[in-house]
């Protein structure tokens, strides 16, 4: 249920309890920053001894102050908070930041204290933030309120920032004050006892003077809330969002019986979260504020497709390196445009993209190339280069920016290289809103951010698509298998039958359960056949010398038989043995895999890569949280490495694409609709071409209950 955090974000009155004069103390920085910042609201100082904090009237409880309390910012010992938790509660106090740490971060006894500050918090009703959080900041003119132990007042902006750690925050404004960027808001909160995340999400996705939002976290509390909300910004509000999401693993805690159990680690969820809801991930502070800036003070393009103008060959090139490499495009421009450009450059400046005014460049030719490449409707963008030379008018050739950028709805980031000699430049192009990089190489990144996103705003068929099954029908058939058990592994005929529900194409197959059992069934498969181990106990089939394929005579198909059997009973003398699974050898193709896990926090996990026995050794994959959108489906085929093989490479025809986008949304709807289903993988899938369809060549299922 979403928090009403109104009273926290912009009350009209604030406590601080634990406000003290004590030099160095958190609750001495708390109280003089909210006094400090010019708080527009009612400050109230709460301290059992003092009679005054910095010359305001304190009061020894929360019970004394006369008037109503909206917030009450809490800096007491760990021990002592849940007690001035309750007189909050009796005071009416709407909600509370607890700065204090101490908590289930410490374990043990802090767990204790953080369980019953949540019951007292939800018997009172208040939204608390926190405990152990740097607290809330505000910039409104209305509020202007720092609940915050930071050691300044950020500048205001349009950039809102959410974050789990508090000492990073401390880090990311210090480092925002030197890049002279501002926010709207900053809130850090902490370990989450009651706000989370998804709520601040809420908050600025309907805050007028956020523009931009950045997160930091550490976990996700609840991944289907937090991705419908971020849907919400991405595609109603139309507000970008950038977050680090530090706690990076390779694979999940536990162990996995299939490729995709053991290739689904919980970071993949988190990328899945991210790609589904719109949100960029960065890998750093750097990366982080280099593409906030962009957001926050220049256009989204419509497209990749960028221009880029320097004074210098070198940096030119390195631009447009980086720009392949991230996705951008080098703009092609039109016959009108290269005339313009010959007239008023000279003869030995280039007039193709990248542009290249020369050495000699002065303010004149920069705000001439410009304005050209501006116009042309084939530049979605534009990249400033300009190297410090001799004969460079350096402050001149910043003031020709920004008026030349004003009437263009297109994106202008700029690389004036270097620090001490461009530094007057510099801080005019950022004082009139055109973001300015060091080198080129994170001009194109932050410009290849706002080219997805902008991409990102034009998708369509974001809807699930369902497609007819027999719900019942495999409902029955996974009731059947669990039976009392916890958990149950499906040989591939069964596996096989529960795909068939939901209309997946699988090969017709008959188990074998005696070698004598070869002529009948021969006979209605035909030859050449695939034969492999039917065994619960066993996952990997290769792997012990339980596949044969190519089978073309019954005498090789018995032959077969007893070899697999016997390579088994080998490998695992104690596994149960169902029999040899023979059927019609599917024709070559292009081999994927499709498969699912279901992650704790988040639910069903599909995912889709380059199959075969390597998979797991190339990682060519990727995840989507189901259910998923149909264009989640196509976004999923075309951002694996291997989709140049789907598309045909080398004379091989293309894949039928549609085909591997059907079976994913097939797979998607049936994960969701059955919650026992905790692993499965088909590998391969094998894809013919463009117009053939696929079929299912193996599978495994691992059913678990639920409850």
């Amino acid at each position: 249920m979403a928090k009403d955090i109104e009273s926290i974000m912009k009350p009209r009155s604030v406590a601080v309890v634990g406000a003290t004069n004590r030099p160095g103390s958190v609750g001495l920085a708390v109280f003089r920053n909210i006094l400090d910042a010019g708080f527009r609201g009612v400050l109230y100082p709460v301290n059992l001894k003092a009679a005054s904090v910095q010359s305001v009237k304190a009061y020894r409880s929360l019970g004394d102050i006369p008037d109503e309390v909206d917030l009450a910012v809490i800096i007491v010992p760990a021990e002592a908070v849940c007690d001035v938790m309750e007189e909050a509660g009796e005071k009416g106090v709407k909600g509370a930041i607890v700065i204090t740490a101490g908590f289930k971060e410490t374990g043990g006894r802090g767990r204790e204290l953080e369980e019953k500050l949540k019951e007292v918090t939800g018997k009172y009703g208040i939204c608390l933030v926190g405990p152990n959080c740097l607290g809330v900041i505000n910039n409104a003119e209305d509020v202007r309120l720092n609940a915050s132990f930071a050691t300044r007042m950020p500048r205001g902006g349009n950039i809102g920032f959410i974050s789990q750690s508090g000492a990073l925050c401390t880090a990311v404004l210090d480092y925002a004050e030197g890049r002279e960027v501002g926010f709207s808001k900053f809130v850090s909160f902490g370990n989450k006892a009651d706000v989370n995340e998804v709520d601040f999400l809420r908050y600025l996705k309907d805050d007028p003077d956020t523009d931009v939002i950045l997160m930091y976290l550490e976990d996700i509390t609840n991944g289907r809330e937090f991705l419908e909300t971020a849907r919400e910004i991405t595609w109603q509000t139309r507000k970008p969002m950038l977050a680090i999401k530090s706690g990076r693993s390779a694979e999940g805690a536990r162990a996995a019986t299939s490729h995709t159990g053991s290739l689904a680690g919980s970071d993949n969820a988190y990328d899945a979260i991210f790609h589904q809801s719109g949100i960029q991930r960065v890998e750093g502070i750097d990366e982080l504020f280099d593409s906030a800036i962009s957001f926050a003070k220049q256009p989204v393009p419509k497209g990749n497709r960028i221009a880029i103008v320097t004074n210098a060959g070198g940096p030119g090139i390195m631009a447009t390196d980086a720009a392949i490499r991230h996705g951008l495009q080098i703009a092609t421009f039109s016959e009108e445009t290269k005339e313009k450009l010959r007239q008023e450059l000279p003869p030995a400046a280039s007039i193709n993209n990248p542009v290249d005014v020369i050495g000699d460049a002065k303010h004149e030719r920069y705000a001439a190339a410009i304005r050209h490449i501006l116009m042309d409707k084939n530049v979605d963008g534009a990249i400033v280069i300009l190297t410090p030379q001799a004969m460079t008018d350096i402050l001149e050739t910043a003031e020709i920016v920004p008026p030349v950028a004003k009437d263009v709805d297109k994106p202008v980031l700029c690389s004036f290289m270097g620090i001490v000699d461009v530094s007057e430049g510099i801080r005019y192009l950022e004082n009139h809103g055109i973001p300015n990089y060091s080198f080129p190489e994170a001009a194109v990144r932050s410009m290849s951010m706002m080219a997805f996103y902008g991409n990102l705003l034009s998708l369509g068929r974001r809807e699930v698509r369902r497609v007819a099954a027999d719900r019942d029908t495999a409902a029955a058939i996974i009731g059947k298998k669990l039976g009392e058990r916890d958990s149950y592994y499906m040989s591939e005929k069964q596996a096989n039958e529960l795909l068939q529900c939901y209309g997946f194409p699988v090969l017709k197959s008959i188990l074998l359960k005696d070698v004598s059992d070869v002529d009948e069934a021969a006979d209605e498969i035909l030859f050449p056949a695939a034969m492999k181990i039917s065994s619960p106990d066993i996952v990997h089939k290769f792997d012990v010398g339980g596949v044969r394929l190519k089978v073309k005579t019954k005498e090789e198909a018995r032959e077969a038989f007893c070899e697999i059997i016997e390579n088994v009973k080998k490998f695992k003398p104690t596994a149960k043995i169902d029999g040899v699974i023979i059927e019609r050898m599917a024709k070559g193709g292009v081999e994927v895999i499709l498969g699912a896990a279901r992650d704790r926090k988040f639910g069903p996990l599909c995912m889709f890569g380059l199959g075969g026995t390597f998979v797991e050794a190339m990682k060519d994959v990727t995840f989507r949280l189901a259910p998923m959108w149909e264009i989640s489906a196509e976004i999923m085929v075309r951002t694996i490495k291997a989709y140049r093989i789907l598309k045909g490479v080398r004379g091989a025809p293309p894949c039928d694409i549609d085909s591997i986008k059907d079976c994913i949304l097939r797979l998607s709807q049936m994960v969701s609709e059955h919650p026992e289903i905790a692993e499965l993988d088909i590998n391969p899938l094998i894809v013919y071409p463009d117009g053939e369809g696929c079929v299912v060549a193996d599978s495994r299922i691992l059913l678990r209950k639920t409850s």
